[in-house]
């Protein structure tokens, strides 16, 4: 027996018993007379005593040996410790080790496994295993591991069922790379990795199985950023013989459930709000609701005057900062530097201040009147003190741009507060998005959501008008998940298919088998797909995904630990019927 207890797990209605415990030396401290010896495992950590009066000579030169992070099992009496560390749940108590083996030595860690590491990124990620056993990154992969069951109870009880889908399957355009695995036994011919099990889930639909979910594994060949890994897990769901409402109301209700069990914060029904509105509201389609600071348009307030800016614009718009007015000529300088970024791209900004008196003094007070800045105030909902930002040019440049300043300003007022959650549904998505290059349709979602009912008709006519059956759910301006309504009669999925491209041959060579199972009998049909790292980020009150992720990529999309991906030697690519020609 390795251990009888723990090392979080001794309390003082221990004291007087033996206890076997084994874990990682976390410090040792000798005082000559006298060892303590931290001990750690996943559930916490225990003082070990050896001292002169009750400890053998070669126990006490054995503790001496000891190095961080070894291995080791120790055999005791549970006492009461002298000085108390109530910071630690077992600091009433420490151990006086009898005996004491050592499991396994260790190199000294290339950086301190505390809470406080003296580690950069870089050196973590490549000694992940070892920045496992920091509380940090430990309690967050705890942490994932009950909103996990959280999510699998909750669903279970409302009677969904969790079937496994394949990894390996055929590559098909669904907006985004597939990462492809070639078949050694079919000369020529490739797996894709899923981006998603959508075709998948939707098969199940026919199959009977009217409520289904898994957590799963998906994979996209794409640029990362903080938020984004090449492999990434959903809660994947579908159901059929429902509507929209029936979708929100089932998963409203596991967003609720989560927020209840995993934060302890209860939430009344989620607001709702059309694409159109987030965009001219806030200028994205996932806003944060937490703080105010909306859009406000200045077209006609701020056109038609001797400002050639303005009068040449798409869109005049802007947002109130609380406070802002205070702002020095350095900060406000600084402010339109951080707008012109290559990263936000704007080509500067007009700002008016909002007096305590009432009074306004604008970048452009040249050419607009104070009654002008007074209706500028009205439309923005600026107050006195306040600092009204206003860019210009655009219609989806400025709002864009003017969304990236809302959540900049919103981090440096901490108006973003982990501990407050704004759950929103975002409906009414258009259903196709024209490429601007080349003036092709292509699905907003994926090609198997559905038009609103009695918008069919419009693809013909004015297809950049046709709104998709679909809802994305947004918390803390993040999007945690998305779905539709599906098509589930082949004649629609033909005509979908033939709005974005695809010839009839070409629809039948990628997706004939969904096509031909739509032919036995296909129930009405949605879901929606979370995205499990995020969600589990957002709950635990960050927005970066990667430490709630065990062995995550780096932003190259390499596994500096494993060092992965790499070549494959030249047996293996005689097997797989492949051949790299690397020019010099």
């Amino acid at each position: 027996m390795y251990r009888s207890h723990n090392c979080g797990e001794l309390r003082s209605s221990h004291i007087k018993r033996e206890a076997t415990l084994s874990g990682w030396v976390q410090k040792t401290r000798d005082k000559g007379f006298v060892i303590w010896v931290d001990l750690r495992d996943r559930y916490g950590i225990t003082q070990l005593i050896f001292d002169e009066e009750r400890s053998s000579g070669d126990l006490l030169e054995k503790a001496r040996s000891l190095g961080r992070e070894f291995v080791i099992q120790v055999t005791g009496t549970v006492i009461e410790r002298a000085s108390k560390n109530k910071n630690i749940p077992t600091g009433d108590i420490e151990l006086l080790v009898s005996e004491l083996q050592v499991l396994n030595e260790a190199l000294l860690p290339p950086f301190t496994i505390e809470d406080r590491t003296d580690g950069g990124e870089d050196i973590r990620m490549k000694y992940r295993y070892l920045d496992i056993r920091r509380n940090p990154v430990k309690d967050k992969l705890i942490f994932r591991h009950k909103v996990a069951m959280e999510v699998r109870k909750h669903l279970s009880n409302q009677g969904f069922i969790e079937i496994e889908t394949p990894y390996l399957i055929k590559s098909t355009p669904e907006g985004a790379r597939d990462f492809v695995v070639p078949s050694r036994m079919n000369e020529g011919q490739f797996y894709a990795l899923p981006q998603s099990p959508q075709t998948f889930k939707q098969l199940l639909m026919v199959g009977g199985m009217d409520r289904y979910f898994q957590i799963v594994k998906c994979f996209r060949d794409e640029d990362l950023r903080a938020d984004r890994q090449p492999e990434f897990t959903q809660i994947d769901c579908e159901m059929a013989f429902v509507e929209q409402e029936d979708i929100l109301n089932a998963f409203e209700g596991l967003t609720k459930h989560l927020l209840k069990e995993i934060n302890g914060v209860d939430t009344g029904d989620f607001p709702r709000m059309t694409y159109d509105e987030a965009m001219e509201r806030f200028g994205n389609d996932k806003p944060d609701i937490r703080f105010g600071m909306e859009f406000g348009e200045l077209n006609a307030q701020a056109q038609h005057r001797d400002f050639n800016v303005f009068n040449t614009a798409e869109l005049v718009v802007g947002i109130a900062v609380p406070d802002g007015a205070s702002y020095t000529r350095k900060e406000l300088d600084a402010l339109v530097d951080w707008v012109r970024r290559p990263q936000v791209g704007a080509k500067g900004m007009v700002y008016v201040k909002c007096n305590p008196d009432g009074s306004y003094k604008s970048t452009v007070d040249k050419f607009y009147k104070q009654e002008d800045l007074a209706q500028w105030a009205k439309t923005t909902g600026a107050k006195p003190g306040d600092l009204i930002c206003v860019l210009s040019g655009d219609i989806h440049a400025t709002r864009a741009q003017l969304s990236a300043l809302r959540m900049e300003m919103a981090a440096r007022l901490g108006l973003r507060k982990p501990n407050e959650f704004a759950p929103l549904w975002v409906l009414d998505f258009p259903l196709l998005e024209r490429d601007e290059e080349t003036g092709n349709y292509h699905a907003m979602h994926h090609p198997f959501t559905s038009p609103k009912p009695g918008q069919l008709e419009l693809l013909e006519t004015d297809p950049g008008a046709v709104r998709a059956n679909a809802y994305d759910l947004v918390l803390n301006g993040n999007e945690i998940g998305g779905g539709s309504i599906r098509i589930h009669d082949k004649e629609t999925q033909a005509t979908m298919f033939k709005h974005l491209g695809f010839t009839p041959a070409e629809a039948r060579a990628q997706f004939g088998f969904l096509m031909d199972a739509f032919q036995y009998g296909a129930p009405p049909h949605g879901g929606i797909a979370f995205g499990l790292d995020r969600l589990v980020a957002i709950l635990g009150g960050q927005e970066t995904i990667r430490d709630f992720i065990a062995f995550p990529k780096n932003n190259s999309g390499r596994d500096v630990m494993i060092d992965a991906p790499a070549p494959l030697d030249e047996t293996q690519l005689k097997e797989l019927n492949l051949r790299l020609d690397i020019k010099a």
